[in-house]
C-alpha cells in the first residue's frame, strides 16, 4: 500500500459526506441497511489487507482515520471474524478495530482459542462488548457449543444482542449484567470517548456519566447456566478482573475452573496479585500480548472424564 493510495482514499472520502444517525434509529433498520457503499467498501478492503509490518499498520491506521471521518457517526453492516455485525466505530475502539483492521484484533489470543475448540465447547465472554470474541468462537465451535456473552452497559448490550441475532449459530446467549464479588447492583462508570473502557472502577479522575446495573458472581452465572465445566473464559472489564476471578477460584469446585483464561493485562490496576493467584491455582502463563495475558491449566483425570461425557 502506497502514499498515493492513501491520498486517493482521502479524495474518495470527504469528511461529513454521510449524515450522522441516532443509535435508536439504526436499531429499527434491518441488517444490510448500512452496508458500505462502493468507496467505503474499497477502503475497508485496503485496511483489511494491510500487512502486520510497521509500514502496513501505519497505512492501515491512516486509511482508518479517513474512513472514520467519512462515516460521521454512522454504523456499518459488515462481516468480520466469521460473523455478521452492525458496527459503530465512532466512540468504541473495539468496533473500530473489528471494522477496519480485524487482522490486528487479538490475533494471538484468537488463534489460541481456536486451537482449543472441541465438541460441546463451553465459553464465557465477560465484558463482551459488541460480541467480537463470542461470535468468533460461535462461528468455529459448531452447533454443540454453549457461549455466554456478558455485557452490563445498556447501549452496548443492545448492539451485542443485535449482532447475535444476525447470525444463524444459535449458540450464543447474551446476559445484561456486571460480574463482581457479590450479587446486587453496581455503578458503572461510562467512558464517553471509548465505550469499551467503561468499568465498575473509576479509571480516570474525569469520568463520564454513570449508570446502575445489576451484578452477580461468576459462580452464580455458571451455576445458573447449568455448566458442568468451563473450557475457556475471556475477561475484559477494565481493571476489575480480580473482583470476578478471586471469589470464583475461592468458592467454585475445581471441576468448574476454566481450562483457558484470556484476561486483560490490568496488573497495574488490580488490588491484589491476580497473576500470582492464578499460578498458585495451577495455571501457566501461556502468552503475553500487548493487551492481554493468556493462562492455561491442564485438566485433572476427573475433569477429563467429565469432558469425555
Amino acid at each position: 500500500m502506497s502514499r498515493r493510495l492513501a491520498s486517493q482514499a482521502a479524495r474518495v472520502y470527504q469528511a461529513g459526506n454521510m449524515a450522522s444517525i441516532d443509535h435508536s434509529q439504526a436499531e429499527d433498520k434491518p441488517y444490510g441497511a448500512f452496508a458500505p457503499q462502493r468507496g467505503l467498501s474499497r477502503l475497508i478492503g485496503w485496511t483489511r489487507c494491510a500487512s502486520d509490518s510497521f509500514l502496513g499498520r501505519k497505512f492501515a491506521y491512516a486509511l482508518r482515520r479517513v474512513g472514520l471521518r467519512s462515516l460521521a457517526g454512522r454504523p456499518v453492516d459488515i462481516e468480520a471474524l466469521g460473523a455478521r455485525m452492525r458496527l459503530y466505530p465512532d466512540g468504541n475502539v473495539c468496533e473500530k478495530r473489528v471494522l477496519f483492521t480485524p487482522q490486528y484484533f487479538d490475533p494471538v489470543e484468537r488463534e489460541i482459542l481456536a486451537s482449543r475448540l472441541r465438541e460441546g465447547f463451553r465459553f464465557i465472554d465477560i465484558g463482551a462488548n459488541i460480541g467480537a470474541y463470542s461470535l468468533f468462537v460461535a462461528a468455529r465451535a459448531g452447533p454443540s457449543a454453549r457461549i455466554v456473552a456478558v455485557e452490563p452497559q445498556p447501549e452496548v448490550f443492545a448492539r451485542l444482542a443485535f449482532n447475535i441475532a444476525q447470525n444463524p449459530f444459535g449458540t450464543v446467549k447474551a446476559v445484561a449484567c456486571a460480574l463482581a464479588d457479590k450479587p446486587g447492583e453496581l455503578t458503572l462508570f461510562l467512558d464517553p470517548t471509548n465505550r469499551g473502557e467503561s468499568s465498575v472502577r473509576i479509571l480516570r479522575s474525569s469520568a463520564g456519566s454513570t449508570v446502575r446495573v445489576p451484578a452477580m458472581t461468576l459462580l452464580a452465572l455458571v451455576q445458573n447456566e447449568g455448566y458442568e465445566r468451563l473450557d475457556a473464559i475471556k475477561l475484559d472489564v477494565e481493571g476489575a478482573e480480580d473482583l470476578i476471578l478471586e471469589p470464583f477460584l475461592r468458592d467454585a469446585p475445581q471441576s468448574l475452573w476454566p481450562g483457558l483464561i484470556v484476561i486483560e493485562d490490568s496488573r497495574q490496576r488490580w488490588q491484589s496479585d491476580l497473576a500470582a493467584l492464578l499460578e498458585r491455582s495451577g495455571y501457566t502463563l501461556l502468552a503475553q500480548t500487548r493487551l492481554n495475558l493468556v493462562f492455561e491449566r491442564p485438566h485433572t483425570p476427573a475433569e477429563e472424564a467429565v469432558i469425555g461425557g
